[in-house]
């Protein structure tokens, strides 16, 4: 657990850094071409977005199947599990010349803006994405308040 912390912790640095290189007209400092993200590198990549009713999460899973996945959802925190299994030929007596696909157990803990509705979440996967709608609890939506004149 402190090794998640430690790089969940250096990865916040790594963005805080970029930002302030992109505010300065820069590129990113630690381009992920040339250094990889430990963060995310045994863990899928994702896009989250939102409106009124819904957050709206893609994560990418290439080559996975959906009995691999473990998914859960509590106040406003989703966390998804699996294992990437290695392909043929990816065996411990095997050469390798390079090696950018990881393979194993992954854990990705993604902290919502609000709390979700645990009865409104739904997920589909397809052509290695995972797709996860997550409605939001009652009291994170919106609520419209009718200004009356006197």
């Amino acid at each position: 657990m402190v090794n998640l912390v430690l790089f969940r912790e250096a990865a916040r640095f790594q963005r805080q850094i970029d930002e302030v290189f992109r505010g300065l007209g820069g590129r990113r400092l630690f381009d992920q071409t040339f250094m990889p993200d430990s963060e995310c590198k045994r863990s899928p990549r994702i896009n989250l977005t939102g409106d009124d009713e819904n957050f709206y999460l893609a994560a990418l899973l290439p080559g996975m199947a959906a009995q691999d996945l473990e998914m859960t959802v509590r106040n406003n925190t989703l966390t998804i599990a699996g294992e990437r299994k290695s392909e043929e030929g990816e065996g411990a007596d095997a050469t390798w010349h390079r090696k950018e696909r990881g393979a194993g157990k992954f854990l990705r803990v993604v902290e919502l803006p609000a709390d979700i509705d645990p009865d409104g979440v739904s997920a589909e996967y397809k052509d290695g994405i995972l797709r996860v709608t997550l409605a939001k609890a009652e009291g994170a939506r919106p609520k419209r308040i009718e200004v009356k004149t006197s």
